[in-house]
């Protein structure tokens, strides 16, 4: 089949998981800032992922400020604003490509394919993925928080090709099996195509409803195999 665009997923897909043990270590590090109690504001920060995710937080100071509210912690702005940039500064360090991701997009253009990206992510995400090397290769970026729908709803898979104007049943999507992306692109009427890792450490990343045990779709362990597909 010819298809017209390529849909991919950010974390896991054309970055890097986050390893859960330095998240973890980061949190501790932003608890501290706030002077709250680390076990119990991680406990409060994984909680609110959907939150984020959705854009109903709509910065992480607010974030922050509704778990020390819950937690009875008094701090000031200026801890606040120190907790919110050690997250995003480790975050800042996660944004590098993964091996062959900007050469992949860099062919796909080449050969006029349109690119798309879907990422469940909270708001402080789009504001540095532009300094990606890769984000001047993606036509049409969706962030969860941006339009307040999550994977794997359809509906930000047909938004995606909606505003590369294709048809869904014409793009590819390409994810590592994280927040059910896969079975929501298919639902959503693409093809997806499970990116499976094999150096990973599955005991060290951050996942949610993971589901790529279960797929039992089309597979690859690397990006450059992207060509091979849409070829």
């Amino acid at each position: 089949m010819k298809y017209e665009a390529v849909i991919f997923d950010l974390y896991g897909t054309l970055v890097d998981k986050l390893s859960l043990r330095e998240y973890k270590d980061i949190l501790s590090q932003m608890a501290a800032a706030i002077s709250a109690p680390p076990d119990d504001f991680m406990q409060l920060w994984f909680d609110t992922y959907t939150e984020r995710g959705l854009g109903i937080f709509q910065s992480y100071e607010a974030n922050i400020e509704y778990i020390c509210k819950k937690l009875g912690v008094k701090t000031e702005n200026s801890q606040i604003t120190l907790a919110v940039k050690i997250n995003r500064e480790h975050r800042a360090r996660f944004m590098k490509p993964r091996p062959h991701a900007t050469e992949l997009l860099s062919h796909l253009k080449a050969e006029s394919y349109k690119t798309g990206l879907i990422s469940d992510c909270g708001v402080e995400i789009p504001k540095i993925f532009n300094d990606i090397p890769f984000a001047p290769l993606i036509d049409v970026a969706i962030f969860s928080c941006s339009v307040g729908i999550k994977k794997p709803d359809p509906r930000i898979y047909q938004l995606a090709a909606e505003r590369l104007v294709v048809r869904p049943e014409n793009c590819l999507y390409i994810g590592d099996g994280d927040s059910n992306e896969l079975t929501g692109a298919l639902q959503a009427g693409m093809h997806p195509v499970l990116i499976h890792n094999p150096d990973e450490d599955r005991t060290d990343v951050y996942r949610t409803d993971f589901e790529a045990e279960e797929w039992q779709g089309p597979v690859i362990t690397s990006l450059q195999e992207v060509l091979n597909l849409v070829r």
